[in-house]
C-alpha cells in the first residue's frame, strides 16, 4: 500500500503568496478526488477557537474545505508572546519535533496527500529548533518555494532559500512565482524559467497579479485604521477593487472611479462625496464606489450624512490627512478569510490555471 504523499509549501518571506498557493492547490487536488489533509507545523499568527490555539491559516483551511482533522493536529506548535525566550532559557519542556511528527501522523491517516505549509522564509523557526527546513526534513516532505513578482529578487530569494533546504537533505521540486504582471510583461514567465533553470530549479508556475486579491476588505479598513464608522457596514466579504484619492475637482474625479472603488477624500469635500453617490445611483448593478474614507477628521454636513446612510454606503471617518490615510490603506496586511468567497474563488481559478496540477502530483 502506497504511503501518504506530502508536499511542503515554503516561501521566501512574509506575504509572498504561500497561503494563496495553498488554497489553490488544495482546491485543485480535491477536485481530482484525492483525500487531503493540511497542517502548519509552526504558527506565528494564531487564533483561539473553542479554547484551542491554532494558526490562522489552519483555521482558514479547515473552514473553507471542511477538513475533519482536529485543529491542534493541523497546527501543533504555535508561538505566543514570550515563547521563544522561554525556549532559549529552557523553560519549554515539550519535545516540539515529536509534537509535529505525531500530529502529522494523525492528519495523514486515511489521506492520499498532506499539504504542509511553512511560515516565512526557510530559516524561520530555527530559534526553537524547528525551522521550515528542519520541519520539511522531519516530515520527509519535498518542497515548493513560493516567491513573488519580478526577475532578480525572486530568483535570488529562491536560490538562497533552496540552499538551506538542501543543507537539511530536503528535495526542492520547484518554485512558484506569485503576483506576476503577465499582461504588462508577457515575457516574465520565460525569463523566470530560464533564470531559475541556470540554478537547476524548475519553475512550476506563475500566478498572475490581481489587484482584486491585493486589496483589503472593508472589514480590514475598520480593523486597521483608527476611526469611526459613520454609515454602511464593514463587511468582511466586500473586497475593494480599486483605491482612488479624491484630490481633484469632482467632474475630473468621476473618471477615476472604477468597479468597487474605495474613495479616500477629506470629509469636507462634499462635491466629491455627492459625485460618488450619484455615480453609484447611475451604475445600476455593482456600485462604482464600495466606500469612502473621510480624512482630516472633517465630518460631513447633516444632509450629506443622511444621504450616505440612506444609500447604505460605507463611510469611515479618520483624523489623519489624506496622504497618511492612503499610506495606511496601502500598508494593510491583506489576509484571506473564510468569508471572502469571491476572493477565494478568484484564487482557486488563478492558481489552477497557473500550475499543472497533474504534472505536480506525478512528482510527489
Amino acid at each position: 500500500m502506497r504511503s501518504t504523499r506530502r508536499v511542503f509549501l515554503a516561501a521566501t518571506g512574509q506575504n509572498r503568496g504561500k497561503t494563496t498557493t495553498s488554497l489553490g492547490l488544495i482546491a485543485a487536488i480535491r477536485e481530482r478526488g484525492l483525500r487531503l489533509g493540511f497542517m502548519k507545523p509552526v504558527g506565528q499568527r494564531y487564533l483561539v477557537v473553542d479554547g484551542t490555539r491554532a494558526d490562522e491559516d489552519a483555521v482558514l483551511m479547515q473552514d473553507v474545505f471542511s477538513l475533519p482533522d482536529a485543529l491542534n493536529d493541523m497546527s501543533p506548535v504555535t508561538l505566543p508572546r514570550g515563547f521563544t525566550s522561554d525556549f532559549i532559557m529552557g523553560r519549554i519542556g515539550d519535545d516540539l519535533e515529536e509534537l509535529v511528527r505525531a500530529a502529522h501522523g494523525r492528519v495523514a491517516t486515511d489521506k492520499d496527500l498532506v499539504v504542509i505549509e511553512g511560515t516565512g522564509h526557510a530559516g524561520v523557526g530555527a530559534v526553537i529548533g524547528l525551522s521550515n527546513a528542519r520541519a520539511a526534513a522531519l516530515l520527509r516532505a519535498p518542497v515548493i518555494i513560493v516567491s513573488e513578482g519580478g526577475v532578480g529578487r525572486p530568483i535570488d530569494e529562491i536560490v538562497l532559500n533552496r540552499a538551506l533546504f538542501v543543507a537539511h537533505g530536503v528535495e526542492v521540486i520547484g518554485a512558484v512565482v506569485n503576483k506576476v504582471d503577465v499582461d504588462s510583461h508577457p515575457h516574465l514567465p520565460d525569463l523566470l524559467t530560464r533564470g531559475l533553470a541556470m540554478h537547476g530549479i524548475d519553475l512550476l508556475g506563475c500566478i498572475p497579479y490581481s489587484e482584486f486579491l491585493a486589496n483589503p476588505s472593508l472589514e480590514l479598513i475598520v480593523t486597521h485604521l483608527d476611526g469611526e464608522l459613520l454609515s454602511g457596514r464593514a463587511e468582511p466579504g466586500r473586497t475593494i477593487g480599486h483605491v482612488a484619492i479624491g484630490a481633484m475637482q469632482a467632474e475630473h474625479a468621476i473618471g477615476h472611479l472604477a468597479d468597487r472603488t474605495l474613495l479616500i477624500t477629506p470629509g469636507d469635500r462634499e462635491d466629491l462625496l455627492r459625485a460618488a453617490l450619484d455615480a453609484n445611483g447611475r451604475a445600476g448593478g455593482v456600485p462604482l464606489v464600495s466606500g469612502v474614507v473621510l480624512s482630516g477628521g472633517y465630518r460631513p454636513s447633516g444632509p450629506l450624512m443622511a444621504a450616505l446612510r440612506d444609500a447604505d454606503l460605507f463611510g469611515y471617518l479618520v483624523e489623519t490627512d489624506t496622504y497618511r490615510t492612503a499610506q495606511a490603506v496601502d500598508e494593510i496586511l491583506v489576509k484571506t478569510h473564510a468569508t471572502d468567497g469571491e476572493k477565494i474563488a478568484t484564487i482557486i481559478d488563478l492558481v489552477g490555471g497557473a500550475i499543472d496540477i497533474d504534472a505536480l502530483l506525478a512528482r510527489l
